[in-house]
This record gives structure tokens, sequence and C-alpha cells, in this order.
């Protein structure tokens, strides 16, 4: 309006002729509202135009002046100046401009997360074995003890031509739902007959899976003695060992049970038969456990645990041998005096390793090496020649033949001398120590130092995580200090602590990748633990083998029996083909025979399988170029040492074990009761290509054309060669190579052609897996084996392996190891579950188990991870005139 006004102001104006008289006229032309500047302006601009031609014109009366009335206030809102007008402009112009910029390139952003397939439209759904369903014979009692021959277990089942494997059969439905009306008519005819219902349940039969009929049910059978089992292993020829000097103190033995509970499942890994382990019994936790104090109290030398229950039939434990006072037990002592008392059997012990410490007054001034250094070196004393015979050829006859009947009596010699072993057993200092841990402890000593006559040691490397606050390398003191704040009083003389700031002086210069961030350094425990155990190998010249041991590992048999069946089974195993079965998991209901296994191995490994990485081999366009080569190369055998590619990279070849003829040419002979090196108990699998988030945490290599060749295996527990420790700490120390704790021993003993092998130990599943689709889960590696591929089920897929009772994240294990102590977990389990019998629960599913068959019986396993476990202590009532009972020591 205000640019209207303008134009009209500009128009010419002319006079006009307006008649006065009429008051009543309304005034309505637009100069009205016009301001008094530009009514002045008109007039005077009108004056001007009409002046010079008043003489021709009739004017008329001079108008007189009109006030023009004000514009109305907020009628017209205030007016921006221009330029604040042109800057807003601008600044919605440029926000227009980014919000477009933005929106292409957050599609841009959203097309490349599909194309690299990232984008996350939905949460991931659970995975698809957590569809399977639990097993509940796991949790079966010794009133359902059967044999092996009439035990029908509830898994694995094995379904032949089933069109989906992980779909329920109309079969078992039609079963499952048979078996739902069944207990309903059964349930509700007890609660018809609640008043007499005790004499008629003891007559009922109890058609369900997870209930056991009346007639299953009897009386406990008694248990037998561990040392009349005709299967298991033992040292022939030895002196009895004993826990005190007197030689009085024996240890009870081990109690174990004919047959396993009615429907207990089979293994799905590994085998029982292969390695000869004992599959026909079981062990409650009084016959496991008993001998070592659990189920009497602390006034006797006891836990203080299990003395109240389900104890039928426990008390046969100590019926031949009493009950052991261990608070007076020193479990250092018990194993020198053993060794002692069996010296003869080993071979000669070399002189302690001493570190080197500088000129001292009551020590010789000659500066020699150490002895196994000296054992190491050739003999540089040449065997003197008579005089006499250097010019008669009989002579030097006679003299050979007496130097090589010397030399053989000398080998025969040696050869009846046996090699050690130490069991070293990982733990830091603020570890909590509780009942069970003691008794797992005890066992161990028990069972392998005691029972082989000296043959084991053990040993507990206990870390010091903070060496600020306890300064152990400088004093003694507290060094001794320390152990005795932490560690129960039998097993302290047992102890070698460790720091990591001692690991990062004897391994300076190591090139740190930082896989895990600074928080875990190379030198760390997490990342840097395989340190610990060369330096201890290194300190410890007196033992030619290494268990690496850990705190959460409970066997619910006896360990004499797993370890020795388990290193004798390795030494019998021949070098042609160990890599291809070491690299897979062995299913015996899949695979069949070891033999069987180990033909299949072979022929995957040199003719390859089609798996996954092949889905480029068929694609239109493609024809099989790009793709197919990286993928379907064949694989070489190995045979020998596997070096890597950089001759600097290697270390003393000339010491390596090299193939004695041609890998065709061998008829599974290499190797054949040759001691194992290295013995896992999981796959030794190929990280190269596998998700696995530590796969290339190896340093110290030249990685400018290819990254070593290496293999790894999930948890640390095996049994190492001194030979394979020591190359692992020249390796570190001198060349500064090193990897992850879980993949340094297999990689050092395949770049030198070391044996390695893995031991198929039987390993259980908590749900009802189909088995086919398993064992294909779990061999899903390249050409059948479970690593070498994006496949693999070691990193993003090892979510699979929870449900196993061997795996280091485990949540099986832990559950089935409280419910065999007697312990609840998840509300299910105890005392009560075990003496008494639920009729009001029905149906399948562990929580649904009516229980009432006592203790738990379980045959001999391997279990981990087992942490804080905490049972129940009774503590000793104090009557009147007794005294006092000793105290405990704080930290257990």
């Amino acid at each position: 309006m205000g640019l209207i006004r303008s134009l009209r102001t500009r128009e010419p104006r002319l006079p006009l002729y307006r008649k006065l008289q009429s008051p009543t006229k309304e005034h309505c032309s637009d100069d009205e509202w016009l301001s008094e500047d530009d009514t002045e302006q008109n007039s005077r601009g009108s004056s001007r135009s009409t002046s010079g031609s008043s003489s021709g014109l009739l004017l008329s009366p001079r108008k007189s002046k009109v006030t023009p009335m004000r514009r109305p206030a907020g009628v017209y809102p205030y007016r921006l100046p221009a330029k604040v007008t042109r800057y807003l402009v601008c600044t919605v112009i440029g926000i227009i401009v980014v919000m477009i910029l933005s929106l292409v390139r957050a599609s841009q952003i959203e097309n490349w997360k599909v194309a690299n397939g990232q984008l996350e439209s939905r949460p991931t759904p659970p995975p698809v074995w957590e569809k399977f369903p639990f097993l509940e014979r796991y949790y079966g009692g010794l009133e359902t003890l059967l044999t092996k021959e009439d035990n029908k277990p509830e898994y694995p089942h094995i379904i032949k031509d089933e069109p989906n494997l992980l779909k329920e059969t109309k079969q078992e439905k039609e079963q499952e739902k048979e078996l739902k009306e069944e207990l309903a008519a059964e349930d509700s005819e007890i609660i018809e007959s609640a008043n007499d219902a005790e004499t008629k349940h003891e007559e009922q039969t109890e058609p369900t899976s997870n209930k056991v009929s009346e007639e299953t049910k009897r009386d406990v059978s008694s248990s037998r003695g561990w040392n009349g089992y005709r299967g298991r292993n033992e040292e022939s020829d030895i002196q009895e060992c004993f826990l005190d000097e007197a030689a009085t103190i024996r240890v009870p033995e081990l109690r174990y049970y004919n047959g396993r509970p009615k429907g207990f499942p089979e293994h799905i890994i590994g085998s029982f038969e292969v390695l000869k382990l004992p599959e026909d019994i079981c062990f409650d936790r009084y016959g496991r456990y008993g001998p070592y104090g659990f189920g009497y109290s602390s006034r006797n030398g006891g836990l203080s645990v299990g003395e109240h229950g389900e104890k039928n039939g426990s008390e046969a434990v100590w019926e031949k041998t009493p009950r052991v006072d261990f608070r007076s037990v020193d479990w250092a002592d018990v194993q020198r005096r053993c060794f002692k008392a069996n010296s003869d059997r080993y071979h000669d012990v070399p002189h302690r390793t001493l570190t080197p410490h500088g000129f001292y007054i009551q020590e010789s001034g000659k500066f020699t090496k150490t002895e196994n250094e000296k054992r190491a070196e050739p003999s540089a004393i040449a065997t003197p020649i008579p005089s006499h015979s250097l010019n008669s050829t009989d002579g030097l006859k006679k003299e050979a033949k007496e130097t090589s009947k010397a030399t053989t009596d000398d080998k025969k010699t040696n050869e009846k001398k046996r090699s050690r072993t130490a069991v070293v057993v990982r733990c830091w200092d603020e570890y909590q120590w509780h009942e069970d841990d003691i008794a797992h402890m005890r066992s161990l000593i028990t069972e392998l130092a005691v029972a082989s006559g000296g043959r084991y040691d053990i040993h507990l490397l206990v870390q010091v995580k903070n060496d600020a606050d306890h300064p152990i390398w400088a004093d003694e003191g507290v060094y001794l200090q320390r152990i005795e704040d932490v560690i129960p009083a039998e097993f302290r003389n047992i102890v070698t602590l460790w720091t990591e700031t001692q690991m990062l002086s004897l391994y300076q210069g190591i090139y740190d990748l930082f896989s895990r961030g600074p928080e875990l350094p190379v030198h760390g425990v997490y990342r840097g633990l395989s340190m610990a155990m060369q330096y201890f190998a290194y300190m410890h010249p007196e033992y030619d083998y290494f268990w690496q041991w850990e705190m959460d590992v409970r066997y619910t048999g006896h360990y004499y029996d797993l370890f020795t069946k388990i290193e004798n089974w390795a030494a019998a195993q021949p070098r042609k083909g160990l890599w291809d079965r070491n690299a897979r998991f062995y299913f015996p209901s899949i695979h069949g025979s070891w033999d069987d296994f180990s033909q299949m191995s072979r022929v995957q490994t040199e003719m390859g399988v089609v798996g996954a990485d092949d889905v480029w081999k068929n694609v239109p366009g493609l024809d099989g170029k790009s793709h197919e080569k990286d993928t379907r190369r064949s694989q070489k055998a190995i045979w020998g040492p596997v070096r890597p590619e950089d001759n600097d990279d290697w270390l003393e070849p000339a010491n390596d074990p090299i193939p004695p003829i041609a890998y065709e040419q061998d008829r599974f002979q290499w190797g054949v009761d040759e001691e194992a090196d290295y013995i896992s108990l999981n796959p030794m699998f190929d990280p190269e290509g596998t998700t696995w988030g530590l796969r290339d945490d190896i340093t110290g290599y030249n990685r400018t054309a290819s990254p070593p060749p290496r293999r790894a295996n999930i948890i640390t527990t095996s049994r190492m060669s001194r030979r394979l420790l020591m190359t692992m700490h020249k390796m570190t120390a001198l060349k500064k190579q090193f990897a992850f704790p879980e993949m340094w021993p297999a990689t050092v003993a395949l770049q030198h052609g070391y044996k390695a092998v893995f031991a198929p130990h039987p390993v259980f599943v908590d749900r009802a897996w189909p088995v086919e689709y398993m064992a294909q889960m779990f061999n899903n590696g390249r050409d059948g084996a479970s690593g070498g591929s994006r496949t693999s089920i070691f990193g993003d897929r090892e979510h699979n392996m929870h449900g196993l009772s061997w795996f280091y994240n485990s949540g099986f294990a832990p559950n089935l190891y409280r419910r065999w102590l007697g312990l609840k977990v998840n509300n299910d389990g105890g005392e009560e579950f075990e003496t008494t019998e639920d009729h009001s629960k029905s149906g399948k599913g562990v929580g649904n188990m009516r229980g009432g068959e006592g203790r738990m019986c379980l045959p001999p396993m391997l279990l981990h991870p087992i942490k804080d476990v905490q049972v129940p202590v009774e503590v000793p009532d104090q009557k009147a005139g007794e005294e006092e009972a000793p105290v405990s020591d704080p930290s257990a």
C-alpha cells in the first residue's frame, strides 16, 4: 500500500472546484490520507504550475488547509530496514541449501551401508540355538542309576533324511501332545485323592521323560573304590607317598558308581573311547571331594561344607581310610618327600638356574655356563685313543666296540629314566579363595604328585597386580609377606610370584600393536600371559614338560588318569595329517570312528570342500576369475616346519625336526611314539580370514609380503615341552617376536615343525541341537575345518559354543557344576530337590523336573569356567567343655 500511495502522490494534480457550501459532504479523496509534508509539497507545485497562466483561467476560491487524519497505530507493523531484510533472506536461503546438501550426503552414506552390508534395519534376532530345548537328564540322581548298556540317553537323536533340522518332527509334536494329556489326567487324580495319596503314588507309574518310574528307582548301590577300577592308569614300581614325615597319613581313595543316571545324555564332541577314558562310571560330590575335606567339619581338619543335606552312602568314603586333618599339611614338603622316595626313576635333576648377580665372595671366581647350556652343547673333548692302538686296526675296532657298547648301555639306562612334568596353576594375588578352590587344589596335588610317585609337581604361579604397593623384587621380606597375606597356609611354599613390570624388563623392545587398546599392553597378563610361562620354564630346568592349568578348570574324574591317557594318546599319533585333524571338531555320531575322521580330514584338505567362500563360483559375469582363485586354491599338506617368508624371521632353523621321508611315501609312521611338544584341548585353527578379533595380534615379523603362518586355539590350558617353551623364550627375547597367548605356542610349533596334537576329550552340550546342523556349524571354515574362513565359528559365531561344557565363556559348565555340588541355580536344584519329589510339577523343562532322585552323578568330564563357587560353610557349635575351634584362614 505504501508503494501505491507513493505512486499516487507523484501523479500530476489539477485544481479542483469544490462546493464549500455543503458542509455535510464527506471528504473521500485519498489526498486526505497524505502526510502534511506531502500536502505542502503538492500545494507548492500546484502554485508553480498555474502561476504562469492565471490570467486565462477562472480560478476557484482558495481552499482552506485540511488537517490529514493520523494512521491508526498497529494497522501496519514496523518496516524492517532493507539491510536487515537482505541478511534475513540470505540466511534462509543458506539454511535451505545446507539441508539439501545434508540430505544428499545422508543418502550417499545410507547407500554405502546397504552396499557393504552395514545397515541395521532391525534388531538382531536371537541365535538359532536358543530355540532348541534344554536337556533335562543331566540333573538325574543316584536312585536312577543304570548301566551303560541299559541306559537310553536323552540325546543325541540322529534323524536321517530330515527336511528341516531346525524344526520338530510331527512325531515329536504328537508325543508331546500325548504326554501333556497324560500328565493332566494324572495330576487330576492326585488332587482328587489327596487324603490317601502317599500309598497310591508309590504304586503308580509315570510315563514322562522328566519323571522316573518307581520301577527304575531303587536303593543307592554302594560306591566302589577307585583303586579297584580296571580301566584306570597307575604308576608301577613306585614307593608309596604319605602326607606326613612318619609315613602314616594316607589320603582316602576316590569313590565311583557303576553306570549313569537314567537318560543321561551322551557327549556330542570328542570321545571317551578314543582317549580310553572311563565312560561307564560316574562320581558324586562326596566320592570326588570327600577325601579332601568335603563333608566334615574344620574341627577335624575338613572344610565344614557338605555336612548336611542328601548324604546317603557318603560315609563309604572314610570306611577304610580315616578323615585327613589338612590343617598341618605342607604340600611343598609332601611333594619333595615323594620325589626323594622315587628319585631313582627319573632323570638327574640339573642345578637350579640362577640369575646373574655379579661378584660374591663365597662363590668361585670362575665364569661357568649353566648346566642347561652344557647339556645343549656337543662334547668339546674327544675321547682319547690309546697310543698302542694308533697303528693297529684291531685296536681301533676293539676300542670302537667298547665305546659303542658303553654308549648303548648308557642309552638303555637313560631310556629307563622318566621325564618329569610341572603342572603350573595360574592365579593372582587378589584371588578370593573358597572351600571349593581348596578342595580342587588338594585333589590336583594328591592325584598327580602323590599318586604318581613324584612324576608330577604342582606349582602356583601367582601374579602380583600392584607391585608399586608391594615391591616384591626390592625386598625378600615383602615377597614372603605378600604370599602369607593372600595364599592359604598349606599352599604357600609352592607359590612363585611374577609381575607385569618383570616381564617388561625381561622382554624389552617388542613392538606393541595395542590390539586391545592402551589399557592392555603386550606385557600385561591378558596379552602377555605366555611370557610368565616362558620364564618359569627357563628357571626350572628339572622339568621336561609343563601343563598350563587354570584355577577355574574342574575335572569330575581322577586327574592322573586324565593326564596320562591324554599324553599317551598324543604320543601315539602319527604326524601325517596331524594338522588336518587338529583343525576340526570330532563329532563321533557324525564322523564315525577316529580312523574315518582322520581319512575324511585328509581328503577334505587335499581335495577341498565347497563352502560359503565359493558363492562367487557360478555368478554370471565373474566367470570365477576374481574370487575362485582365492577361495578354491589347493592347500599344501603340512609336512615339517612352515617358516615365514623372510629368512630374517627364522630362529635356529638347523635345530628344527626334518621329515625323514616324503609325505607321499610315509605310511603313518613318522611321529608315532614321539612325545608331543604341544597338546591342546581345543582345535588349533587357522586365524587367517576369520572374524576372530585377535587374529592379527602377532608382532616382530616382516609383514610387507604376507602375514606369517600361524595357528590358534581358544583356552590356554595345554601341555608344552621344554623345547617349545625355550624356543618361545628365545624368539621373544632375541627376535622380539610374540603373539597373543592363545596363538603363540601353536604358531611356534607350526613354524619350527614341532609335534602339536589336539586331544578330543568328551564335551557335552546343554540343548538338543540337531547333530548334523551342529557339526556343520562348528566345522564351517575352509575345507571343512574350524578356521581359515570368515564363516569360522571362532569370532562372530562363538556364541554357538556358550552351551558347551568346555569353553571360555560357557554358561552351561558353571550351572552344571553348582547343581552337582547340591546348590540352587536359577531356583532349581538344591537339597529339597534331591530329597523330595514334587508331584505338582509336570511337563518338559529343567524347571519342571520333580526331583527326589538323590544326588547328581556325573561321568568324568572337563568343565570350564568354574568361578566364585561359594558352598555354604557350617560353623562348628561351641559346646561347653570343648576347646575353641581353630581359626580358619581368612583368605579361604
